[in-house]
């Protein structure tokens, strides 16, 4: 399909946009869903990345689909600016479980579009992720094996890793980033979502999700296609189910 130079620049100069600061504003939302063109070209820039397009209503957003894009957040980066330097990639698995753990928790129903509830507090989060640890740990250690396998996640690091951490401070109304606990590690998770745009503080120890995280949870935690059933497997969903989340 042939398009006009000043259409080509204009979508070029959005991705160049999103290309240096990940984000874009409403009216180049505006533009990108009134110009067929424009969207075109845009998805185009952004699949020769490896990157899809994801749009709020007020806000556009360049998102890595694959480890092969180059907006990708590497381990070692994570590890660099929100871990200790003694960090290993057991906790980098535990990062990634809790996240994924906290946006279940705004939703009630696999697939569900609406999150249902409005804020998490941080140590219901951690009690969220004891439940999870709680059901991975049913599993015998055959079995658990062969899970690794099939969703590329070392399921035992992350249970040794929680119960490693020291919840003898869990009570204590602050931790120091150079604390192994449960909350302070739950704090480093909050930083880097926070960072990613992806949640927001409200005061009181409470975290919401952003409008960001709401149209990424909806376009792939809750596609199989993308989550490769992780997200079932984690809330003990059978495959090919719509089951209400436990919590």
């Amino acid at each position: 399909m042939n398009y006009p130079e000043q259409t080509i620049m204009k979508a070029f100069q959005i991705y160049t946009t999103l290309a240096r600061d990940g984000v874009a504003d409403v009216e180049t939302v505006q533009q990108y869903r009134a110009d067929d063109a424009i969207r075109g070209l845009l998805e185009m820039f952004a699949s020769e990345v490896d990157g899809v397009i994801v749009t709020t209503s007020e806000q556009m957003f360049l998102v890595p689909k694959t480890r092969l894009s180059p907006f990708h957040v590497s381990n070692d980066w994570i590890k660099r600016h929100y871990l200790r330097s003694s960090a290993t990639n057991g906790d980098i698995y535990l990062l990634y479980f809790a996240s994924i753990i906290l946006f279940g928790t705004f939703y009630d129903t696999y697939q569900s579009q609406e999150p249902t509830r409005q804020f998490l507090r941080l140590d219901e989060w951690i009690t969220f992720i004891q439940e999870r640890i709680d059901q991975l740990k049913t599993h015998d250690l055959e079995t658990l094996k062969e899970l690794e396998k099939e969703f590329s996640y070392n399921w035992r690091l992350i249970i040794d890793k929680w119960e490693d951490m020291n919840d003898v401070k869990e009570t204590a109304k602050k931790q120091t980033g150079n604390t192994i606990s449960r909350l302070s590690f739950i704090d480093t998770v909050k930083k880097f979502l926070q960072d990613q745009g992806l949640v927001q503080e409200i005061g009181n120890n409470e975290v919401t999700i952003t409008e960001k995280a709401k149209t990424i949870v909806q376009r792939f935690f809750m596609e199989v296609e993308y989550n490769k059933g992780i997200f079932e497997f984690i809330y003990g969903f059978d495959k090919g189910d719509e089951h209400a989340i436990d919590q």
